[in-house]
């Protein structure tokens, strides 16, 4: 990465004593006071296996000797950042509301494979690391990321990149194990108590960085040989001294690691980051990233300060597997902390602005109504008042999908794009793709090319303006995810929300399982007389009168919100 000489500034000197108060672990987490910006619970976030998504460059398909010789679907097939590129310009993500990309982590990846019982696999997916100071030749390179990046920005759309901490990649026969200051093979997770998620590997194959570790260590030969042949050898001592030299923080695994990937944030722009694996480190290293993320963030937007319409502080998620709203496995009920067992720990005191809500693929079983009034309790006046939430009904690694035949997929689409708290578009939900592969194992079933062929037949297209015309209510309409819900009537269901602010205000009104051809809807004072209305989901125009307006679609379902707020 390109090397950076900061001067301690009045920003620095104010933001450091925070980061220092982050050493010790017997330190009290500092309680996040200021609630999220609704924004964050009304995203619409695109979540893409990069390697799956679209192949923008097939000259990169085949490199570093990585052969098609692995179990099925466990090869690099072709997706790469070109791809993703090619589809924001063609504005495929605007079209679905969309105003926040995440992809699975582009930094380079081991080299080689690791052969399971069942077959031998690849490191396609991108959670395992070897250098985070490089994107991954099968993705692409660092001027295409940035290109893809500034090509998001100019289109309103943010990015969120996928971060690690507390794992590399395999052995493989060409990657070696890192030295052991910096990872621990064993014992593997056993998930019974705190020492058990965090003071272990999360996998037989998967070495543990030592996360709880203060001592200072020195880079492996191994990076330090690929860096020389790189010809950035000096470069990247030269940006770590002045990292450490500026934090005072000691020269430990974890740390090197919040310096590189922050990195990513100051050179191009990232928006926010989603943390994987976050229960299985420390906490408190969490709150040092957002903090050196932040700064990064805050640098790059004082020389890039045209690249979005809207200001934003920097946005950070975590993956936290079992947590969930509504008392979800390792949540206990009334709370937000996750439960080891013999700890609790609330992950929103630890830099977190939202959590991926776990329980949202089985709360989506529930009637409509019922999941969402609770989930809007739950983020109004609840456990989760004044955080976020990232609801989804498939991902690319939980075992327990909704509707994983995709018998259901326009009432699955209803449910995630109106329920309360942000959605989770896993490529391929809009166009009904297959998560039954005949021949997988494990999670590799999830992991299928993007279905770019079915767009071809009729029933698709129709799928996918379904998820269109949601995603643009949405879009347009900050109380679909970040307002508080209300029942109007069970049969047809119809319901309204309501996002009060000092600055700007929003109100939506929804009629599911209506007539279809002309109907008339009570308003139920939501909105006022004479008031211009669009439905988004037949594009008509009405006005309220005696509160009540008159429609003639060919659709039962109404999406209706203000005119004005387009």
């Amino acid at each position: 990465m390109k090397p950076h000489i900061l001067t301690i500034n009045w920003t620095l000197l104010v933001a450091l004593p925070l980061l220092f108060t982050c050493f010790s672990h017997a330190q009290k987490p500092i309680t996040q006071n200021k609630a999220i910006d609704p924004f964050w619970n009304n995203t619409i976030i695109y979540f893409m296996m990069t390697d799956r998504f679209s192949n923008g460059d097939k000259s990169n398909d085949q490199v570093l000797n990585r052969k098609q010789d692995g179990a099925l679907l466990r090869n690099f097939m072709g997706g790469d950042i070109k791809g993703i590129t090619q589809k924001i310009e063609d504005g495929y993500f605007a079209a679905l509301g969309v105003n926040v990309l995440w992809m699975t982590p582009l930094i380079e990846q081991v080299h080689g494979y690791w052969d399971e019982d069942w077959g031998r696999s690849y490191p396609f997916h991108g959670y395992w690391p070897k250098d985070w100071t490089k994107v991954d030749p099968n993705f692409g390179t660092e001027a295409e990321m940035k290109t893809m990046i500034d090509t998001a920005h100019a289109h309103g759309i943010r990015v969120l990149a996928d971060v690690i901490i507390n794992h590399t990649g395999p052995v493989t026969k060409v990657d070696t194990l890192w030295p052991a200051d910096w990872v621990r093979t064993e014992p593997v997770c056993q998930w019974h108590n705190y020492k058990n998620n965090v003071h272990c590997a999360v996998a037989a194959s998967i070495p543990d960085v030592q996360t709880n570790s203060e001592k200072p260590v020195k880079l492996p030969s191994f990076l330090l040989e690929k860096w020389q042949l790189e010809g950035r050898q000096e470069q990247e001592l030269a940006e770590l001294d002045a990292f450490f030299d500026r934090t005072q923080l000691p020269r430990a695994p974890k740390y090197y690691i919040v310096k590189w990937l922050t990195d990513w944030v100051r050179d191009y722009g990232i928006d926010g980051f989603r943390v994987d694996t976050a229960k299985h480190v420390e906490a408190d290293i969490w709150r040092i990233l957002k903090t050196e993320a932040s700064l990064a963030f805050d640098q790059w937007k004082s020389k890039n300060p045209q690249a979005l319409e809207t200001e934003k502080d920097f946005f950070m998620i975590g993956e936290v597997m079992h947590l969930g709203v509504n008392g979800f496995k390792n949540t206990p009920a009334g709370t937000r902390k996750y439960d080891y067992g013999d700890k609790q720990i609330d992950f929103y005191d630890y830099g977190f602005d939202s959590l991926i809500n776990m329980g949202f693929a089985t709360h989506a079983n529930m009637p409509m109504e019922a999941l969402f009034s609770i989930y809007s309790e739950e983020l109004s006046q609840g456990a989760f008042k004044n955080v976020g939430i990232l609801n989804y009904v498939v991902s690319h690694d939980d075992p327990e999908p909704y509707d994983k035949e995709r018998a259901t997929p326009y009432k699955t689409a209803l449910k995630l794009m109106l329920a309360p708290g942000a959605a989770q578009i896993y490529y391929g939900d809009e166009l009904a793709r297959d998560l039954i592969i005949e021949g997988t194992v494990g999670d590799a079933t999830w992991r299928s090319f993007m279905n770019w062929q079915d767009l071809t037949k009729k029933d698709t297209q129709a799928l996918l303006r379904h998820w269109q015309k949601l995603g643009t209510f949405r879009h347009k309409h900050l109380s679909v995810g970040a307002g508080v819900h209300e029942k109007h009537s069970e049969k047809p269901y119809i319901f309204s929300r309501k996002y009060i602010a000092k600055v700007k205000s929003d109100n939506v009104l929804v009629g599911i399982d209506l007539n279809k051809g002309r109907k008339t809807l009570s308003t139920y004072h939501t909105f006022k007389n004479g008031t211009v209305l669009k439905d988004y989901y037949s594009d008509t125009l009405v006005t309220v009168k005696d509160n009540k307006v008159k429609l003639n679609t060919n659709f039962s379902i109404v999406l209706l919100g203000k005119v004005s707020d387009n």
